[in-house]
């Protein structure tokens, strides 16, 4: 069921004029603002539960961490396969359809953990994770358009920003969650693993390790189910169609792969989620590793990480209204290009801390590329903004690459080469031509 948006354009003009400030929450809409708003808290948890999979499957299954790695390989290839079909639906049919897809599928993810952890096969839960991945891809790209369409065209920009707001608060609740409820905290010397190979109870601490992901996953599932059915019987707003064939016919704009500065925008998203998935994805291992953290300890650990994104991303708001989205998008990658390689030479909780950062310097990475790519793109935005979408595959890319590599601290340099890749797209290759901007004017 839907029920008109009315004109924004006219709105806003009147508004200006009277100098009265658009409101932030539509008026008459808020349910479904909040209902969608909460969408940005509920994809945040399984992406940052994978890292916590990714440790709790290394001991379970006894795998290693190139093995690993598919957690997040199987993970994002969800999410680049059906990107193009998430908005493709959505052209035909609407957000509201897109979103129910996306939960159902969801979901559904989740609740495959319990045959998956029932017949104890690895490449179950990575089927798993990749119908989870398909019902995100749907949300993503169903979400952020919806909230700023939703309500006064005026107020787009803070509203967007008040909902993704609760997508780190996700992040930091799914590390605690998993930290608390899917690590045993038993982690056993090679004295205690051989005593209980001889005793044959060795088995069924590992599949009791297994089993141990099933409940979080079950009570998520039903939880996102539940808020499927809400959205089935909340009346969402119609916003039209997202583009029109006859434009598109009509448009003689120089194609997207001519376009230096969108085109190199895939490659450094691509970079740039790669390495952030990459240095989350192994942290928990490198700390064990290098210090005296226990597993459990180390996933709380991982909390701090999140909170040095969330703090980065809002301190780096502030400063982009000095500076340069290019520029600052230049000097963190750089600095995390350099913390990285600090990470590798002296592990240890100097390393730990060096990761920590790398996360703050990380925050504003992915909307920054993604604004400068589409930048200039006129009526080519929607199709560049798929694309950049799409380049996120990088996350299935670069975690193997760091398990082909000898060592835990050593593979954390492919993540400061993705650094360094970012750092020349934001100095050298980030800004488009002057004859696209005027296209695009």
């Amino acid at each position: 069921m839907s029920i008109p948006i009315g004109s924004m354009g006219a709105q806003t003009s009147s508004s200006s004029n009277k100098e009265h400030r658009a409101p932030l929450f539509p008026a008459g809409r808020m349910l479904p603002f909040v209902l969608v708003t909460a969408l940005f808290f509920l994809w945040a948890v399984p992406n940052n539960l994978n890292d916590i999979l990714i440790s709790q499957f290394m001991k379970s299954f006894q795998i290693n961490r190139l093995q690993a790695g598919l957690v997040q390989f199987a993970f994002y290839l969800g999410y680049f396969f059906l990107a193009m079909p998430a908005a493709q639906l959505m052209r035909r049919a609407g957000y509201k359809a897109g979103i129910l897809v996306g939960l159902t599928l969801y979901g559904s993810g989740c609740i495959l953990f319990w045959p998956a952890a029932i017949i104890t096969r690895y490449w179950f839960f990575l089927m798993a994770l990749f119908v989870i991945a398909s019902g995100l891809s749907f949300l993503e790209t169903a979400s952020s358009p919806f909230i700023i369409q939703i309500g006064d065209s005026a107020s787009a920009e803070q509203r967007i920003n008040f909902s993704q707001a609760f997508n780190p608060l996700g992040s930091v609740t799914a590390v605690l969650i998993g930290s608390r409820f899917i690590f045993s905290g038993r982690d056993l010397k090679p004295a205690q693993v051989a005593a209980m190979q001889a005793q044959h109870t060795y088995h069924a601490y590992l599949r009791s390790e297994t089993l141990r992901v099933v409940d979080p996953y079950l009570i998520l599932g039903g939880i996102v189910l539940l808020w499927a059915v809400l959205i089935a019987l909340t009346p969402f707003p119609h916003t039209g169609l997202d583009f029109s064939k006859d434009s598109r016919t009509h448009d003689t704009s120089k194609p997207l792969w001519k376009r230096k500065h969108f085109s190199f925008a895939v490659v450094a998203q691509f970079l740039y989620v790669g390495a952030q998935v990459g240095v989350w994805s192994f942290f928990i291992a490198y700390a064990m590793r290098y210090t005296s953290l226990t597993q459990r300890e180390s996933g709380y650990w991982l909390t701090a990480v999140l909170v040095a994104f969330t703090a980065g991303r809002f301190f780096s708001t502030w400063l982009l209204r000095f500076v340069s989205g290019s520029t600052l998008l230049g000097i963190y990658a750089a600095l995390n290009a350099i913390i990285c390689t600090v990470a590798v030479l002296w592990p240890g909780w100097l390393g730990v801390g060096c990761l920590i950062a790398v996360s703050f310097f990380m925050s504003t990475m992915y909307p920054t590329i993604f604004a400068l790519g589409v930048k200039g793109l006129g009526q080519r935005t929607k199709s560049g903004s798929a694309f950049i979408v799409m380049a996120i595959v990088g996350g299935a890319a670069v975690p193997l690459m760091m398990g082909l590599v000898p060592g835990v601290g050593e593979s954390y340099l492919v993540p400061a080469v993705c650094f360094v890749g970012v750092a020349l797209y934001a100095w050298f290759l980030s800004k488009p031509e002057q004859e696209e901007m005027a296209e695009a004017a």
